[in-house]
């Protein structure tokens, strides 16, 4: 008996060894304030959760399975940092312009304006950022309980206006909206700039609360502000990239270390196309927006060397109240500028960050 016992050991033994590991059947939620007409939120549904899903079933024991809300039926677009860091949802994607308070430093390409038209450009400056300062990644995840799957550029930034305008002092004391930081470029250009924001943007220009808007050329067509404003100006402010996809560190450190590695893979590769899918879609938007009607023009390069020049203190005036309150704004803003320069661009104004 006890030969065949120690037996019936050794065979339980080996087979546990030999087991397959457990395998879970993971579900996770993901969402944005933004809806699906916005290109970053139509790559989460259209390339990461399937892609992630994909490659889970491919290569694990694994099953993953992506609940997903947009449009601000799981969370609203100012609220999305807060709903990944509590775990209402488990990966979210947002603008960091919507977190001043917050995150202040992640806006730091609307600190310098006039970078790079190019998306992909801009996501792989943004990329050897946050690679070079550890402080961009882990604030999130020391102070927000989120970590960081991917980075998100937006097409180019230009102005759409209901007036034609051909010189920065054009612009002197009418009423341009903008979003956060980026009313600066008109407070300092002698513009009068109004805070606003998407949902109300085509009532805004209707009703004169303001003429114009700093605007991406989808944004003039998805929210027809073509039909309130028919001048469209590539006066070429820069494609930014300030937002992210994150994903919830409790639930992260519950994921099997596989499936982690998945989530990375993937989320690299999306930021990597929210850079090429931008790209593409410019040429196509800007003459979709022709041929609704809308008259699209460029400035001569002097046009933005006057309105750079008047932002030309601006930069270091960031860079100064970043650091004193415990940010590393001088090194971030410096690292910005020589990272876009070795990628090909050549600012109209070089701002002197000291």
């Amino acid at each position: 008996m006890r030969v065949l016992s120690s037996l019936a050991a050794a065979a339980f033994a080996v087979a546990g060894a030999t087991a397959p590991a457990h395998a879970d059947d993971i579900k996770l939620r993901i969402a944005s304030g933004h809806p699906t007409v916005n290109t970053y939120v139509n790559l989460m549904t259209g390339f990461f959760a399937p892609e992630a899903t994909k490659r889970v079933k491919e290569r694990t024991k694994h099953t993953l399975e992506f609940i997903e809300g947009y449009g601000g039926a799981m969370v609203k677009v100012a609220d999305t940092l807060e709903g990944v860091q509590s775990g209402i949802i488990d990966v979210g994607g947002y603008c960091f312009c919507f977190e001043p308070s917050n995150l202040p430093l992640h806006a730091f390409q609307v600190m310098l304006p006039f970078g790079t038209m190019d998306p992909v450009v801009s996501v792989k400056l943004a990329r050897a950022v946050y690679d070079q300062v550890p402080y961009m990644s882990k604030v999130l995840e020391d102070k927000f309980n989120q970590k960081l799957l991917g980075l998100i550029a937006d097409n180019g930034y230009n102005l759409g206006t209901n007036f034609d305008w051909n010189k920065v002092s054009d612009l002197k004391g009418v009423k341009i909206a903008g979003a956060g930081l980026n009313l600066k470029w008109l407070e300092y250009a002698g513009a009068t700039p109004v805070q606003g924001s998407l949902p109300e943007a085509y009532t805004g220009m209707q009703t004169g609360v303001y003429n114009g808007w700093i605007m991406f050329p989808s944004g003039w067509i998805n929210f027809k502000l073509y039909e309130q404003g028919k001048y469209y100006t590539e006066i070429g402010f820069g494609a930014i990239t300030w937002h992210g996809l994150t994903i919830n560190k409790n639930r992260w450190n519950r994921l099997p270390k596989e499936v982690q590695a998945i989530l990375l893979e993937v989320g690299r590769e999306y930021e990597a196309r929210t850079g090429t899918v931008n790209q593409a879609a410019y040429p196509k938007q800007i003459a979709e927006l022709k041929a609704k009607g809308s008259v699209v023009k460029q400035l001569p390069d002097s046009v933005r060397v006057e309105w750079a020049n008047s932002l030309k203190d601006w930069p270091q005036a960031k860079a100064t109240e970043l650091d004193k309150a415990g940010l590393p704004g001088t090194r971030v803003l410096k690292l910005a500028l020589d990272e876009a320069e070795k990628l090909g661009h050549k600012w109209p104004v070089r701002y002197p960050i000291k």
